[in-house]
Formats: structure tokens, sequence, C-alpha cells
């Protein structure tokens, strides 16, 4: 497992348009997940340790930023060959489980993550109304384990993009776990 971490943020870069099969049972786009302050669009899978030690406050700032008006959508860009848990039925699963307050969409063909230069899980993508980008950061402190009580800096960031349509100049780096492409050599 090779552990990575994302480019600084591109500010005003155009969110990728897409059309992803959603574990609800619908398709979804930019245009249909995006709330009326902005888009936050996640790349996450199921087997990732960074994704897991985070994933309920994946979930708690989405909730609570949807009351600020910023839509999310999670992508799952992963081979599942070698990596089962990320099969689309476990997908489904983890989001009826776990409750997702997001379309969880699967890019099978790993095409969306090449057009938004994804290249970990987690990798946060968060964008103003007009679907710029302004944020490329963390969630949190965290890395393969919770860190108890860290700040909020992707809740924050996208607060204020909510806000005033622009993320903070200052971003750490997500880090995570590769994504793993279908062209790697096995």
């Amino acid at each position: 497992m090779v552990s990575l971490t994302t480019p600084i943020c591109d500010f005003g870069w155009k969110a990728p348009d897409f059309d992803l099969p959603g574990t609800d049972g619908r398709r979804h786009s930019p245009a249909s997940a995006r709330g009326p302050n902005g888009l936050l669009v996640m790349f996450i899978c199921n087997h990732c340790p960074y994704v897991k030690a985070v994933l309920e406050r994946i979930l708690r700032d989405c909730r609570d930023l949807r009351g600020h008006g910023i839509g999310a959508v999670a992508i799952m860009s992963n081979d599942p060959t070698d990596y089962p848990e990320d099969s689309w039925d476990n997908m489904v699963r983890v989001a009826r489980e776990l409750d997702f307050p997001f379309p969880y969409l699967l890019d099978e063909s790993q095409a969306v993550a090449k057009a938004y230069g994804a290249v970990c899980t987690p990798d946060f993508f968060g964008f103003n109304a007009q679907l710029e980008l302004q944020y490329r950061g963390r969630l949190d402190a965290s890395r393969k384990e919770s860190v108890p009580a860290a700040r909020r800096d992707l809740f924050e960031a996208m607060l204020q993009v909510a806000q005033t349509g622009q993320g903070p100049r200052e971003q750490i780096p997500s880090i995570g776990c590769s994504i793993k492409w279908k062209d790697e050599p096995r």
C-alpha cells in the first residue's frame, strides 16, 4: 500500500463533469449533487485504513455542510480486482449501513479520477457555487488513526467557501492510500 499526499489547490480550476451510477440506484453529476453554495467531491473507498479512520467524521462534516448549502458526493475509483472490499455490493452495503448523507458513486472506468487528478483515498475537492476549486486539503490531522478533537480543516474551509465563495489560502494536503489503477502492474 503506497501512501501519497495530494497536490496543492489550483484555485479556480473548474470541476470536470461526470455522470456516474450511485449506490442509491440513480445517476449523479456535479449539477445534481451541488448545493447552492458549492460542492464537495471526495474520492474514497471501503478498504483504505485512512478512510476507515475518518469515515464517521466525513459523514458528520457532510451532514453539517449540507445545512450551509454545500452538496457532497463520494466517488470510488479503485480497481476492486485485488481489493474485493471495494466491490459494488460492498459499496451498497456500506452506504446503507452508515446512512451516507451523499451519493456514493462508482467510477468503474477510472476516467473521473483521472480527470480530477485524484491520487489517494481520501482525496477532497471543494468547489464554490460556480464549481471553481477552492479547497484541496485534508479532512483533519488524522492519518491511519483518528486524532481526538482534531481541528475540522475541511469543514472550516468549506464553511468559508459557502460564506465567501473562496477557500483559505493556507491548506494542508490530504494523505492516504494510492488509488488502485487498473493499468498498474500486478
